[in-house]
């Protein structure tokens, strides 16, 4: 199954079925073209991943760390499906970058990796947005990452079963392709990250686990129009303003 969060026409906030039809919920079926589509989950926080493709360290000139590089997104940076992000102003550069997310299922703490997919609902596409001016200047990256709308999510959560282990991922910009990759080629698997993380932090139910992107990244210009996607779960689409 692959769920969908979105609010109907009288403004209720609503978790339907994703299908080919639209969105199915209560014996309706809905657009996704013609309702708000919110994040598909409700992360009070989401936990992002650097530098776990090696091509991706490879193109910025970066040695492969030894335990995954943790940075956090608050809800101030969610964005969802056919949303247009504001980028900050007066950037150089702000970049693209295709995620494959984990959504947790539950609250979880001191996981271990040969348990880590009973905590995970499912799969989702994000794109880790990055302003790459301060990035380069600051240690902990809250301007080069946790500006309001940096982190587009969705359109769905999609069940585990759903998500091969090789899932491509794909990102294109005004319809050409800029990242293909596949989710087999991840330094620090998903077990690994969940293990990692939750030896520090409680993740709470909703919770997101951006996984790291592969190279590819380039800038985003004003009116570009971005898609994400991930075999399995589906095509994350939004645009960008400057």
């Amino acid at each position: 199954m692959r769920y969908a969060r979105f609010r109907d026409p009288a403004g209720a906030v609503r978790r339907g079925v994703w299908t080919d039809d639209g969105i199915e919920f209560g014996g309706d079926t809905y657009d996704p073209d013609e309702v708000d589509m919110l994040p598909p989950c409700e992360p009070t926080k989401v936990v992002c991943i650097g530098l776990n493709y090696a091509d991706h360290a490879a193109e910025t000139n970066s040695e492969i760390p030894d335990r995954p590089l943790l940075f956090l997104k608050g809800p101030n940076t969610y964005a969802a499906h056919g949303d247009t992000v504001t980028l900050p102003a007066g950037k150089e550069r702000v970049d693209w970058e295709a995620e494959l997310g984990v959504v947790i299922g539950e609250q979880c703490r001191n996981v271990r990796a040969e348990d880590a997919m009973d905590v995970v609902e499912g799969f989702t596409c994000l794109d880790d947005i990055s302003n790459r001016d301060d990035q380069r200047i600051e240690q902990n990256w809250v301007r080069g990452k946790a500006f309001d709308g940096a982190a587009p999510m969705g359109p769905v959560v999609a069940d585990p079963e759903h998500v091969p282990e090789d899932a491509r991922i794909t990102l294109r910009v005004n319809g050409e392709t800029k990242q293909d990759s596949s989710r087999d080629q991840l330094i620090f698997s998903v077990p690994e990250l969940i293990e990692e993380i939750t030896a520090y932090m409680t993740l709470e139910a909703g919770d997101v686990v951006s996984t790291g992107t592969p190279d590819g990244v380039g800038p985003l210009s004003d009116g570009d129009e971005v898609e994400v996607e991930i075999e399995g779960v589906g095509v994350l689409r939004h645009s960008v303003a400057r």
